[in-house]
């Protein structure tokens, strides 16, 4: 086997020698774009490549063949860092051997992967890149790599080395005689979903290698690869008993990329498997807002201070500043030399041009004055205030010098109490909102996919600035929680049933109260903000609680506190609570435990490193108790690319063991927040939110409060309304 290898490889380079001394005119050809393979991630079919894809390039795709069905999601997080997930439908094989269970549902394979660039390629030196497959699962694919490739003109050439999965044939080191595996462990520890670092790089290990080869037509592109697996220790097969031969070391494929946007493959495997699959894919730093906007007003600045506005003009004022420069409902303070402007900001991202615009609305429409003061509040609070000075903004606005801009004339700093007569104000203390939600949850035993969308219908009104009341319904369109069996934990788990009760809150309800309560918030000093609340806080729960955060203006940091003694809500009822902590189920006979009374909350570090190597991203770290009254650590990291998506992942690890918590070990899940501004025609603050959770499980839960004051205040340091960078 180690001589054959040997002797393809040497033919293979001996052959392809005049190619790359001839170094091909690299216009004559595509641009290269790395292309995806069938476990999603940069690749050749089956195996790694030492390639990465531009930053913020995400690609979702789906593989089919008679053993595996994968459906995968892939992000180039960083530069040099590619995040893969993967679930993978084991064909002809039960989730469990319990029908009542999970019927059936296909078994279901949950997987993260990662690859770290370790060289970028230069006339001299490959593209190279280390990495790991199915770190988080339950060791179906597991396995590690080093790969590197280089290109010569139309042909891209991968050589590597991989363990366990990707180096299962054992063609470089490994007994095979007597262990399938090499003697590599590939049990799984607690439940699945842990890291099992021990087993890195044991095992097996086998060279790969392939081409890549970019045909003239744009379209189309050739692989073939030389694989490090020989399928004989696979899930179908040792489970199974499934025929899973290896006819031929060699895999072929074709691909055809429809413009940018995604791909179609079709490869031959083992020499006898065929596979299809396809890509869609785009770029989070590429997405562009494509705006309907109210045009910026020509700059005709006042030459007098006498002039004095009509209480009409001064309403004009305050409603060209909310629908030109987006301060909702603005309320306008006047003296004889500023004008102050209270308002939150509802429109613009780039706080630039929201000033500018507001400067030229103000400019244009009242008497003259020495400085504008644009004190932004959220939740009627004063965040942070920008002194606009307005000798310099005419400057500015006139184009008086090379290279003017807003900038020039703005000082961003501490709020201070507005000054003057109170000139406008609006009556609204009311508001209504009207959004779509999707709840859902991927991988599950009962099935898949797991989801409920609706309507939440949302009503507050403001007493003042500092205590509002609000509350929302919930209209459930539509969804499948019907399948969702997780009555009694058949794993043993014994944990209170702070967040498996779902299927009884959202399917039995098709209309439900979510959230009905008292709010009181205030801002406590230069750079502290405090909030107390009561009522119907969530879905599930109700109670009382607070929440304390220091935020100085403009700091990369915060620290925040929250305390809440929370009960669990009725689901049987609209506004009762559980008394008992045991309850009887009568379908299965048997009891389970929910939250009768207990204390949650965390103290929570916010921190936006400003490290070269890690741009743009934001560490959340909380530490209390949660919900089930286990405690831990909260773990959130954060990206934001270009365009202003968000993507992020969390996990929480508390005192429950594996066995406790249940099937996954710990709680987890992965995010995308999308700003509203570059899916509609309209520039906007509001963002989407789309989670994915692997699994529902009570360890490691949060509540869900209804307002975060390190979201009420963004703007302090802005994160989730930061301007687009494109």
């Amino acid at each position: 086997m180690h001589t054959v290898l040997k002797t393809s490889l040497s033919a293979l380079t001996l052959a392809m020698l005049p190619v790359l001394q001839a170094q091909a005119d690299d216009y004559s050809y595509p641009v290269l774009t790395p292309s995806q393979s069938d476990f999603g991630g940069v690749g050749l079919i089956q195996m790694p490549t030492g390639r990465s894809a531009p930053e913020g390039e995400f690609s979702i795709g789906a593989t089919y063949n008679d053993e595996y069905m994968h459906y995968t999601a892939s992000l180039q997080l960083l530069p040099w860092l590619e995040s893969t997930i993967r679930y993978t439908l084991v064909q002809d094989l039960f989730y469990s051997d319990d029908p009542s269970f999970s019927g059936d549902t296909k078994y279901t394979d949950k997987g993260i992967d990662f690859k770290v660039r370790l060289l970028e390629e230069s006339y001299w030196l490959p593209e190279t890149a280390i990495g790991v497959r199915d770190f988080g699962g339950t060791g179906l694919f597991d396995g590690e790599f080093i790969a590197a490739s280089k290109h010569a003109g139309p042909f891209d050439f991968t050589v590597g080395v991989g363990w366990g999965y990707m180096g299962n044939s054992g063609n470089l080191s490994g007994d095979k005689a007597n262990s399938i595996d090499c003697g590599r462990d590939t049990s799984f520890k607690g439940k699945g979903g842990s890291v099992d670092f021990d087993r890195w790089f044991t095992g097996c290990s086998a060279v790969f290698g392939g081409v890549e080869y970019r045909s003239p037509w744009a379209p189309l592109r050739l692989k073939a690869e030389y694989d490090g697996n020989d399928y004989i220790s696979d899930f179908p097969v040792t489970r199974g008993g499934v025929d899973m031969t290896q006819d031929s070391k060699f895999n072929y494929g074709v691909l055809y990329r429809f413009g940018n946007w995604g791909d179609a493959r079709l490869s031959y495997e083992r020499g006898n498997t065929w596979t299809f699959g396809f890509t869609l894919n785009t770029n989070f730093n590429d997405l562009k807002a494509i705006w309907q906007d109210k045009p910026l007003p020509a700059y005709l600045h006042r030459n007098t201070s006498t002039e004095n506005l009509s209480d009409a003009d001064w309403q004009q004022l305050a409603q060209d500043l909310h629908q030109i420069a987006g301060y909702e409902d603005p309320t306008i303070y006047t003296t004889d030399d500023t004008v102050t402007v209270v308002a939150p900001q509802t429109k613009y991202r780039d706080r630039n041009e929201a000033h500018k615009r507001a400067a030229t609305v103000i400019a244009n429409q009242s008497p003259e004055a020495k400085e504008y003061r644009l004190i932004e509040t959220s939740n009627h609070q004063a965040i942070t205030e920008t002194r606009i000075d307005s000798e310099q903004y005419a400057k500015v606005a006139q184009y008086e010098y090379f290279g003017a801009k807003v900038e020039d004339s703005t000082t961003v700093d501490i709020p201070d109490a507005p000054q003057g007569k109170l000139v406008a104000k609006s009556d609204k203390n009311w508001d209504f909102s009207l959004s779509p939600t999707l709840q859902q949850s991927i991988g599950g035993s009962e099935d898949f996919y797991m989801f409920n969308i609706g309507i939440n219908a949302g009503a507050n009104y403001w007493f003042g600035d500092h205590v509002e009341v609000g509350g929302s319904l919930y209209f459930n369109l539509y969804d499948n929680y019907d399948k969702f069996l997780y009555e009694v934990p058949p794993d043993g788990t014994d944990l209170k049933r702070v967040r498996t009760l779902v299927r009884q809150y959202i399917n039995d309800n098709p209309v439900r109260m979510d959230n009905l309560q008292l709010t009181w918030m205030d801002r406590m000093g230069d750079n502290w903000y405090g909030q107390a609340y009561g009522g119907y806080l969530e879905m599930m729960f109700g109670g009382v609680g607070s929440e304390v955060l220091y935020r100085p203006q403009g700091s990369n940091w915060a620290i925040g506190l929250d305390a809440n003694y929370v009960i669990q809500r009725d689901p049987d009822s609209q506004f009762g609570f559980f008394t008992e902590e045991v309850q009887y189920d009568p379908l299965t006979g048997r009891d389970y435990r929910v939250q009768t009374g207990a204390m949650t909350g965390h103290l929570t570090a916010y921190y936006q490193p400003q490290w070269e190597w890690l741009p743009n991203t934001l560490f959340k770290v909380s530490a209390g108790q949660y919900l089930t009254e286990d405690r831990g650590v909260t773990i959130d990291f954060s990206k934001q690319f270009d365009s202003g998506v968000i993507a992020g992942a969390f996990v929480a690890l508390t005192d429950l063991t594996a066995e406790e918590y249940g099937e996954g070990s710990y709680n987890k899940g992965f995010y995308i927040s999308i700003p509203f501004d570059v899916m509609t025609v309209k520039p906007s603050t509001n963002r989407a939110t789309i989670s994915w959770l692997p699994l529902s499980r009570d360890g490691g839960q949060m509540l869900n409060r209804k307002y975060n004051l390190y979201g009420v205040t963004d703007a302090r340091s802005p994160w989730y309304e930061r301007k687009a960078m494109n």
